[in-house]
């Protein structure tokens, strides 16, 4: 993230996945398994690069910051768990496969994304 960019590593982790997830539906019980480690690493390649670019946007706050991004990412991540089982259980889970093939997509958004600047040590560090 250091040498490419924050936002180019948030860039490549999200939509690095897309390709497997898009596959995923399509993928028996053996591929299944191999193609959702592989979205785990891709996207969880970006997981400290999404907490830095937050401490850049929002400088001298940096434990609260933290502290939402982990809240947001978690939370977000158990409603969404929950929504995806009731969708599961009311259209089945082949539906919900099909559809969340197409969530990495969403990575395009980060293009949206403000440039940041990381505040380079003046000498001292604190």
């Amino acid at each position: 993230g250091d040498r490419i960019g924050r936002k180019a590593v948030i860039w490549v982790s999200f939509l690095g996945v897309a390709p497997f997830a898009l596959a995923l539906p399509h993928a028996n019980l053996a591929w299944t398994a191999v193609l959702a480690v592989a979205i785990g690493l891709v996207m969880s390649s970006a997981f400290a690069a999404l907490v830095v670019y937050a401490q850049e946007a929002v400088p001298g706050r940096v434990g609260m910051v933290s502290g939402v991004m982990f809240g947001l990412m978690f939370g977000i991540s158990g409603v969404g768990a929950a929504g995806l089982g009731t969708l599961a259980d009311r259209h089945g889970i082949e539906w919900v496969y099909q559809a969340i093939a197409f969530l990495p997509l969403l990575g395009l958004a980060t293009a949206l994304l403000p440039a940041t600047r990381s505040r380079a040590c003046p000498g001292r560090c604190c």
